[in-house]
């Protein structure tokens, strides 16, 4: 069984290897050690501001498998981003451009560099091992998530976004990028993703055009992947989607991949979420559901079976699922449905 918790510092040589193993385009994992290391202290100082909203906080988690002690994933959440450093995102509009006395009337995409999205909170950083991409592995990591936030709504602003990797080939050259690279910027797109990942941002404003760039200008491969997804990153996006996040036509600046939102409140998974009673005993047949525990600082999630009594407010669990949640009888969890 696998169970999400907190990152511990001794998850240092397990969150190096995925971020190695990630690849070029996952900004938020880059290779660095250093990096590494803040992101961790970082997120063990923000799970112990369990009442009050900090705007800097950066809950990191891992997926562990409970048989081997294996970390084999990664998940997390940003309360509030562009603050300490610029949030960076293209904007997809329209201008026209008509003429009443030639009969001319055209409509031409826009791309248009905006920080709109400073302060809001950022699912990030989701991984998992390509050993462990099966069942329900993946739903785990990205939906657990949301329990954490349905439990402490507080700590996080009321409009969620996730950024989408966009189309990159294996050598990590993005058709968007090459683009942008021959025309302002002459950095290869590894290198300013992985300078962007370690917070080196300030070539973004010093390089970056500063008017809107006419969409009908880029390479047919470049508009090609406007608001495109990686292969990989498919059943993410489809994941969010059925939760309710949609794009509102916001793109990132490297690989122009899709940034998709949702009010916190209208997250299918938080809002249709339910806090129950914990019994702990035989789980006879059960409905297969994912559950987390109600602390923050010790946060639990996993997917298991259980029996819900409706009419009690109970839930039972068996001794293994209540050992890896660490609850007792008694003990309130938060339980919804995996699809």
């Amino acid at each position: 069984m696998l169970v999400v918790r907190p990152i511990r510092e001794s998850d240092f040589p397990a969150l190096l290897a995925m971020a190695d193993e990630s690849g070029i385009g996952f900004t938020s994992l880059p290779i660095d050690e250093p990096l590494l290391h803040e992101k961790i202290s970082h997120s063990l100082q923000s799970f112990t501001h369990d009442r009050v909203h900090h705007p800097d906080n950066y809950y990191l988690m891992v997926a562990e498998d409970s048989e081997t002690g294996e970390v084999v994933g990664t998940t997390a959440i940003e309360a509030a981003v562009g603050l300490s450093s610029p949030f960076y995102t293209y904007h997809l509009g329209k201008v026209v451009h008509a003429s009443r006395s030639l009969n001319v009337y055209n409509i031409v995409e826009t791309l248009t560099l905006s920080n709109d999205y400073t302060g809001v909170t950022e699912l990030c950083t989701l991984f998992l091992k390509e050993s462990h991409r099966h069942g329900n592995n993946g739903r785990l990591l990205s939906k657990c998530r949301f329990l954490l936030m349905a439990q402490a709504p507080q700590l996080f602003h009321r409009l969620v976004i996730a950024e989408m990797r966009g189309v990159s080939d294996l050598q990590g050259r993005s058709p968007f990028w090459k683009w942008l690279e021959e025309h302002f910027f002459s950095v290869d797109f590894p290198t300013a993703d992985y300078l962007t990942g370690v917070g080196r941002k300030e070539f973004i404003a010093e390089l970056m055009p500063k008017h809107p760039i006419y969409v009908n200008l880029l390479s047919a491969e470049a508009q090609a992947v406007i608001g495109q997804v990686h292969e990989k990153t498919v059943p993410a996006l489809k994941l969010l989607e059925r939760e309710g996040f949609s794009n509102r036509g916001y793109v990132d600046i490297f690989d122009a991949g899709p940034t998709i939102e949702c009010s916190l409140e209208n997250i299918r998974s938080i809002r249709e979420s339910q806090q129950l009673s914990v019994v702990i005993g035989d789980v006879i047949g059960g409905e297969e559901k994912l559950i987390s525990n109600c602390r923050i600082n010790h946060f639990r999630a996993c997917v298991a079976k259980v029996n819900i009594n409706k009419n009690r407010s109970e839930v039972t669990l068996s001794s293994d699922t209540a050992k890896v949640l660490k609850v007792s009888d008694g003990d309130a969890i938060r339980l919804v449905a995996l699809r």
